[in-house]
């Protein structure tokens, strides 16, 4: 069934995972459009993003934000047309951004919703990725907690998904060496010839500890980390003296039920912070860096406008097939930004 006016239709988590989500953990329901309460507006979603940091809101362990509650739409960051407005800011036809969840429509607060501008306007899906939250904590990850100096090298992980090829991209306009490490010969190519990374190693090859021992002669100066496990392990030794850790996610770790087997390497961890002086800062963007949000928006948009930076998405055509597409993300089937598209651009 496709996107219509008068129905809308919703993906609601009906169980929660264990382990690696299955589509049991999910529904598909009808309702009536929602009504408008004063100061809100009706969205249409027409793109919607899909993210690793859905799995952890799936769980009800505690963690930065609260769980989705079982029945509740799955929730998720999209791009909407207004459909109706109770607030004199908005009107029938704007671009929005919003957190409005797996759903065709719904009602949200205006102050909780924000315009879109400049090259978003035209190219609307980018605003769930280069232009939006990925971008955003890409730009803040690294320059803010990296600190990326001329000369130096930066290694980041999951290197063609959407945070990790902006960080490459980034640290390569700031005169950064940049090894990336990617699933797969495909997109290790893609993120040398496309996205400008001096080295991109897959990890499913062996000795990933090796090869990146051979691509980083000189050690490791800045590690974005988004993945955590087996790639924190290569790259651990390798982290000079101050070396620079920001910590956005550890999407290896998300469909775990409980510790690693192996042995502990937390004593291990602990003496080389202390022995190197690293600095292994975690963050939640919006919740660390929401007032920045112009800086980096002024920057990306013209580091876009200029054709400096790169992109690519994976656009999946239907509400029905979110939930396989995030099982997929969440074992690295994706190549670039994953986007639902939900609905048309036009009304």
């Amino acid at each position: 069934m496709s996107q219509n006016t008068t129905v809308n239709r919703r993906i609601v988590l009906a169980s929660r995972p264990k382990g690696a989500p299955v589509a049991e953990n999910f529904r598909h329901e009808e309702s009536s459009l929602p009504t408008l309460a004063d100061g809100q507006l009706l969205l249409r979603t027409v793109y919607l993003s899909l993210d690793p940091y859905m799995r952890g809101r799936m769980s009800d362990a505690p963690s930065y934000a609260p769980p989705v509650a079982i029945d509740a739409v799955m929730t998720g960051g999209a791009v909407s047309r207004v459909v109706e407005s109770k607030d004199a800011n908005f009107k029938a036809g704007d671009w929005v951004v919003a957190s409005s969840g797996w759903q065709d429509y719904a009602a949200i607060d205006a102050k909780l919703v924000k315009k879109l501008e400049g090259a978003a306007l035209e190219h609307p899906s980018l605003a769930l990725g280069v232009l939006g939250m990925p971008g955003f904590t890409a730009f803040m990850g690294l320059l803010d907690i990296g600190e990326p100096k001329a000369g130096e090298t930066v290694v980041v992980a999951a290197a063609t998904g959407p945070v990790g090829s902006l960080v490459g991209q980034i640290a390569k306009l700031k005169g950064c060496k940049v090894v990336g490490i990617a699933g797969g010969e495909e997109k290790c190519r893609y993120a040398v010839e496309h996205f400008g990374f001096d080295e991109c190693l897959d990890h499913r090859e062996a000795h990933l500890d090796k090869r990146l021992q051979e691509a980083c002669p000189r050690g490791i100066d800045v590690y974005f980390e988004n993945v955590g496990g087996a790639v924190f392990d290569a790259v651990l030794p390798l982290l000079n003296t101050k070396a620079r850790v920001p910590l956005c996610g550890v999407v290896s770790q998300y469909n775990a039920q409980g510790l690693p087997k192996g042995e502990d390497r937390l004593t291990l961890l602990t003496s080389t912070i202390l022995k190197k002086r690293l600095r292994i800062q975690g963050f939640i963007i919006f919740d660390d860096y929401g007032h920045r949000y112009p800086e980096f928006a002024k920057q990306m948009s013209e580091w876009f406008s200029a054709d400096k930076i790169k992109f690519r998405e994976q656009i999946v055509q239907g509400l029905e097939n979110a939930p396989e597409s995030l099982m997929g993300l969440l074992e690295g089937k994706n190549f670039g930004k994953l986007v639902i598209q939900v609905g048309k651009e036009t009304d």
